[in-house]
């Protein structure tokens, strides 16, 4: 088991990727607490085991110091850090006050440093990483999720000014994430017919898994990736298709007939 007796925290980690990540880090050996503001609706378990959850509120600051300090009480140490808290409603940006954008600003990049920063130095005391979760959102444009691609956008670039500040001891990266199908899905895609049409127009045909997303932070945790940091792995099956060859594609179809 590649982290065995390993410590690691994952927040936002009672549902959806969190918990993939999670149940990753469990299967991988580790222990794993989970946090977010309320209990998941069932435990989050994986060989054998179960992840600790722990409440908490990723914007408040004392409450993160508290949190971290009670983890190391408990286990000892803290190997790993994932930063997965986070999201977005859809909202234009001519149909919010800037205040509403703000608050998206503040959970996708403001409380990951201040969770990062309160981790860091027991992680140094590990040697241990720092896993952000980001998103595609943050490396192209996104309509009705402006404030969270600019988030993402700062969470990777952040990730990297971290790898430089805290090396040697403490690795930091990024992982870039695609369309995960999660338990939400059908708020974003519809049914299923309408989950699996998004699916097709990813390289791999379909969404991600949960469980996928976590083999990647597991892998960006373990010794096999010791020499990593500061780097940006995407996990979105090939990207998007340009849409100028879906055009171009149905133009040449059409002289053809």
């Amino acid at each position: 088991m590649e982290l065995n007796g390993r410590v690691a925290v994952v927040t936002g980690g009672t549902r959806g990727v969190g918990a993939g990540i999670a149940r990753a880090f469990l299967a991988a050996g580790a222990r794993v607490v989970v946090c977010a503001r309320r209990p998941p609706d069932e435990a989050v378990e994986a060989a054998g085991r179960a992840a600790e959850f722990r409440p908490l509120d990723v914007r408040d600051g004392a409450a993160v110091q508290e949190f971290f300090a009670g983890v190391v009480t408990t286990y000892g140490r803290l190997d790993v850090l994932v930063n997965n808290a986070g999201g977005t409603p859809y909202r234009l940006l001519g149909e919010g006050e800037a205040t509403r954008h703000a608050r998206v600003l503040e959970l996708n990049l403001t409380a990951p440093l201040t969770v990062s920063v309160a981790a860091y130095e027991h992680l140094r005391a590990a040697g241990g990483s720092v896993v952000m979760i980001g998103s595609v959102s943050g490396t192209r444009p996104s309509p009705g999720t402006a404030a969270y691609g600019a988030a993402k956008a700062g969470l990777e670039n952040l990730a990297r000014s971290m790898a430089v500040e805290w090396a040697p001891g403490v690795r930091v990266n990024t992982l870039v994430l695609g369309m995960v199908r999660t338990g939400l899905a059908h708020l974003h895609y519809g049914d299923e017919a309408g989950v699996a049409a998004v699916g097709r127009t990813v390289p791999a045909g379909r969404l991600a898994e949960p469980g996928e997303i976590g083999d990647a932070a597991v892998f960006l945790a373990s010794a096999r990736a010791a020499y990593v940091s500061g780097a940006s792995l995407l996990v979105h099956g090939g990207g998007e298709r340009p849409a100028f060859l879906g055009a171009a594609t149905a133009n040449t179809h059409a002289r053809q007939t």
